[in-house]
């Protein structure tokens, strides 16, 4: 019985082992244009976190927009002027998309963890989001045009 048991026992490790191998092996590789968008995208982020308006201004293309979290749409002046206005303390993105529309378009998306400090209490920024954003190429530089967040469940 005790032989039955431990058999049984390797059979499904090995089962799932090989399951987890054959999952991650199909997890193709991120081709370098996708790597581009992905560290574009994480570069958000890391400025907000530094409070680094040179960086935003540089990223942002001259006609960006966003529809924030609130359902507001906002421009690039407005979203580089708020940066004051509250402290990003956690920001983890994961799950990441990248659609190429053209060679000089593409839609990334993902999901996000946030937390965020606020002056104003009253206001509360869904800590999960899934976000999607328009990059644009202008001249050799990737800027985003457009982004949408949604509160996630």
């Amino acid at each position: 019985m005790k032989h039955l048991l431990f058999f049984f026992a390797l059979l499904v490790c090995c089962f799932f082992s090989s399951a987890l191998s054959a999952q991650v092996s199909e997890s193709k590789p991120l081709s370098p244009f996708e790597q581009t968008l992905i560290a574009a995208e994480k570069s958000l982020p890391e400025a907000q976190f530094k409070k680094d308006g040179d960086t935003l201004k540089r990223l942002l293309a001259d006609d960006y927009s966003q529809v924030s979290i609130d359902g507001k749409l906002r421009n690039r002046e407005e979203i580089i002027g708020m940066m004051t206005e509250f402290t990003l303390k956690q920001f983890r993105q994961y799950d990441f998309k990248v659609l190429a529309v053209s060679d000089d378009v593409a839609i990334v998306t993902y999901d996000a963890i946030m937390e965020v400090a606020l002056d104003d209490e009253e206001f509360q920024i869904p800590r999960y989001q899934h976000l999607s954003s328009v990059w644009v190429k202008q001249g050799d530089r990737w800027r985003l045009r457009f982004q949408q967040a949604t509160a996630a469940q």
